[in-house]
């Protein structure tokens, strides 16, 4: 099966894809005009539908399933689709939602079976109680299932927090042996719970968005809600010292305050310090895998949004 950007100069599509982005336009004749970007697993592609009728430029958002007939060109150096006709996706077209969004390479049972295998390694039994009650919320557990880790910088396709937790927890275990000041139960808590928040920051799992409470409040400080409110539920003393750190690892895994990116507080142990290392080495690993993969065969180098920077293949 080919995706959207299977596709190459002058062929025709006829696909389903998802509405990432809409902005109508009006052309040198008055008649206007949708940019749109639309999106399959493969990834995203610009394209172009001309003389739109008011009732389709209504019944066309952001998120929609559609189906096209479409032709690729090339502007300015870049494919892009030419549509011809368009029209929003039924039930009866039976369109599979993992076909519409960029999936983790690791099928999600195989990621939740390494999860639960981590829980259960949890020799803490309040690190344990809080980690299971967390993941056992339906909702919690369904979201964790299918969200991504972000909106662009990793991860940012289905269940891609899911694989960034799972990647975590390995890179954990092969560190833990070089640094005994580290405290193995609360760094595999943190692995699991640091991003939990994201669940509730963004929207859903198919075109995520910043939720108000998400930008309101920020998935740091939400995932720390989250765990004062289980110890709550099962008599658990907020002032533990297992729970302190926990939550002292989520709030400033973000690393440095004077960074400006995010954390409540600077990092104040050898767990919180390591886990911060931890999370920017696989965010980073699996942005720039990601810059890699999109490269044309024949490119060389290419931007990389997550270090600001041009990265050489390094054939």
């Amino acid at each position: 099966m080919k995706y959207l950007l299977d596709y190459q100069e002058g062929e025709r599509v006829v696909a389903y894809c998802l509405v990432k982005s809409k902005e109508a336009g009006v052309a040198s004749n008055q008649s206007e005009y949708l940019n749109l970007e639309l999106g399959d697993r493969s990834g995203t592609i610009a394209a172009k539908l001309w003389d739109v009728g008011p009732e389709l430029k209504e019944a066309i958002q952001v998120k929609s399933i559609v189906k096209i007939d479409a032709v690729v060109q090339t502007y300015r150096g870049k494919k892009q689709l030419v549509i011809q006709r368009i029209r929003l996706a039924t039930a009866a077209d039976e369109v599979s939602m993992e076909s519409l969004v960029p999936v983790s390479p690791v099928p999600p049972e195989e990621l939740w079976e390494k999860l639960t295998k981590a829980v259960d390694s949890l020799k803490s039994p309040t690190l344990k109680t809080i980690v299971t009650e967390a993941l056992r919320d339906p909702e919690t557990g369904e979201r964790l299932r299918s969200y991504p880790a972000g909106v662009r910088m990793h991860h940012q396709y289905y269940h891609g927090l899911l694989e960034h937790i799972v990647s975590l927890l390995a890179a954990a275990e092969r560190l833990l042996p070089l640094y005994p000041q580290v405290d193995r139960d609360v760094l595999v808590a943190t692995c699991i719970l640091h991003d939990i928040g994201k669940l509730y920051e963004l929207s859903d799992p198919i075109a995520p968005e910043y939720t108000t409470p998400g930008q309101l409040i920020g998935h740091l400080v939400m995932g720390v809600e989250m765990v004062s409110g289980i110890c709550r539920k099962h008599g658990i003393p907020l002032g533990d010292a297992e729970v302190l750190h926990l939550k002292h690892c989520i709030l400033s895994h973000h690393g440095e305050v004077e960074n400006g990116w995010g954390s409540a507080v600077s990092g104040k142990t050898p767990t919180a310090i390591l886990f911060h290392y931890l999370d920017m080495i696989d965010s980073k690993m699996n942005a720039l895998g990601q810059t890699l993969t999109d490269m044309g065969e024949e490119e060389e180098w290419a931007y990389s949004a997550v270090v600001k920077r041009k990265i050489w293949r390094g054939f």
